[in-house]
């Protein structure tokens, strides 16, 4: 007898969007063969995540450091953030040689993966390319982005992956932001009404490449990567303020990719048996030896939900955990708050592991991660 879906499978109201992602992140770890979260490390990795957090004062405003996000936040951030996050997905390079992989230089600094992105948006903004007006790109020709998201003119520079697909979304979403949306992204965030949950609906209802759903041991689950990401980047853009100051953000969960899984095993916070480690390692030893299309786990499939899954899962615990210390302290009056305890959700503990992961290539290079072609990360 089929398994009894987890939620309805309906287009639901904004109540079930607000449990979906955790309720299926539960379910996929309840239901996980090759992916475990060592439940005996939650505390001890709680503990340190919280104590990094606090020493490096990371909050939402630690958004607007990268040098290449927008620093003002108002309508034209939006529009980039939005650009930015449609695009967001699959960097990781078919490439052997470091030197051949997509990169972007702008002022100087050559960016290599999702900041690769940023560079091509900024750069051709500077350029007078309007590449965040939704009216230009809904109508984009291929010339015009292959010029926009062109790589840096070294021999033998691998253009930028999935291309054909990142023209095809782009123009999509511009497409739907003209006819639904009034000419602007903008108009998503009025018809939110400071939710971020009724926005996460708004988005994954009317784009279509944001829809990303699966079917996990006959049952429909919900990971919403880069819906979740966009509400996030607009939240912490605008520090939680104005149109983005939504009452509910802390109902948004981790942001489940490629990278963040890494820093996850390395924090002990997941585990993979043998026989998916080994499939991970050998797609790494693939990719070094130009066979990229060997390794691939396809997207959907168990063993990349069960890594999606669990990564969402397990930094809800850690950040179940965090919050029960911090309520700890302020009950005994601990010295260390000094009254001031950092907002911690799901949103902060992933923006922090990812810049950890980046940070720290070399140190979890020995970590693989798994290898996915898709739009939806």
């Amino acid at each position: 007898m089929p398994v009894t879906s987890l939620i309805h499978t309906n287009q639901p109201s904004s109540g079930g969007f607000k449990t979906r992602v955790l309720a299926s992140a539960k379910y996929i770890n309840e239901n996980s063969k090759d992916v475990t979260v060592p439940l005996e490390n939650i505390d001890s990795a709680a503990r340190k995540i919280y104590a990094r957090i606090q020493q490096l004062q990371y909050s939402k405003k630690s958004w607007k450091c990268h040098p290449l996000n927008p620093k003002v936040a108002d309508k034209s951030a939006i529009d980039w953030i939005f650009v930015v996050d449609t695009l967001n997905f699959s960097f990781w390079s078919d490439q052997i040689q470091s030197d051949k992989k997509y990169a972007v230089t702008l002022d100087g600094v050559k960016y290599k993966g999702y900041w690769s992105l940023c560079a091509c948006i900024n750069r051709a903004l500077r350029e007078g390319i309007p590449i965040t007006d939704p009216k230009y790109y809904s109508g984009i020709s291929r010339n015009e982005f292959d010029y926009v998201f062109r790589q840096d003119e070294d021999e033998g520079v691998e253009p930028i992956p999935m291309a054909d697909d990142r023209y095809n979304v782009l123009r999509e979403a511009g497409k739907v932001i003209m006819s639904k949306f009034g000419g602007s992204f903008s108009n998503c965030l009025v018809q939110s009404q400071n939710s971020a949950i009724k926005l996460l609906e708004l988005i994954v209802s009317n784009f279509e490449s944001y829809q990303d759903e699966h079917t996990f041991n006959m049952q429909k689950v919900y990971i919403y990567k880069r819906a979740q990401i966009l509400v996030a980047d607009l939240w912490a853009c605008f520090e939680g303020e104005g149109v983005c100051s939504f009452d509910d953000i802390d109902c948004i969960t981790m942001f489940a990719d490629y990278r963040v899984p890494q820093a996850l095993v390395h924090f002990g916070l997941l585990k993979y048996s043998q026989s998916l480690y080994d499939t991970l390692r050998d797609g790494e030893d693939a990719v070094e030896e130009g066979r990229a299309g060997d390794c691939l786990l396809p997207s959907g499939s168990q063993l990349e939900v069960e890594i999606r899954g669990n990564s969402i899962w397990a930094v809800d615990l850690v950040r179940r955990k965090i919050i029960d210390i911090m309520r700890q302290e302020q009950k005994e009056g601990d010295a260390k708050s000094n009254g001031s305890q950092p907002h911690i959700n799901a949103i902060i503990l992933d923006f922090y592991i990812w810049d950890y992961a980046k940070e720290h290539e070399q140190q979890l290079k020995d970590i693989p991660i798994h290898h996915t072609r898709s739009v939806y990360y």
